[in-house]
């Protein structure tokens, strides 16, 4: 009895699994038909010639021997990287755009960010 059951199991798996072969084939198929030719990529445009520079304009001031990197992209100060003469150089970072410079960094801190995000804000 035991022997007819394990028979019959082993039948319904096989068909069943033939049954989803086919399916899956059929399905693959019909999704093929309805696809449209892939279109020529656009062609590339052409290099910036306007004279505006793609890189940050960088100002170096020194300062006895403190040395003050201003970073500018579209004539806006973003960052400014602090060198001092003794220590690890620091950064001021304005994050939002507003002139202000709102976060300070330094170089010994690097990799140890904390993401941050805003959950709840009220009045």
């Amino acid at each position: 009895m035991s022997r007819l059951v394990a028979l019959w199991n082993e039948i319904i798996i096989k068909f069943l699994l033939l049954s989803l072969i086919l399916i899956s084939n059929t399905s693959v198929a019909e999704q093929n038909q309805g696809l449209a030719p892939v279109p020529e990529p656009p062609e590339l445009p052409m290099p910036v010639q306007s004279g505006e520079t793609l890189e940050p304009d960088i100002t170096i001031i020194r300062r006895g021997k403190k040395t003050i990197q201003e970073y500018r992209k579209n004539g806006v100060l973003y960052m400014v990287k602090i060198v001092p003469a003794v220590g690890p150089a620091y950064y001021l970072m304005d994050t939002d755009g507003d002139g202000n410079m709102d976060v300070r960094r330094s170089d010994l801190d690097r990799g140890n960010y904390v993401n941050q995000w805003k959950i709840l804000e009220w009045d």
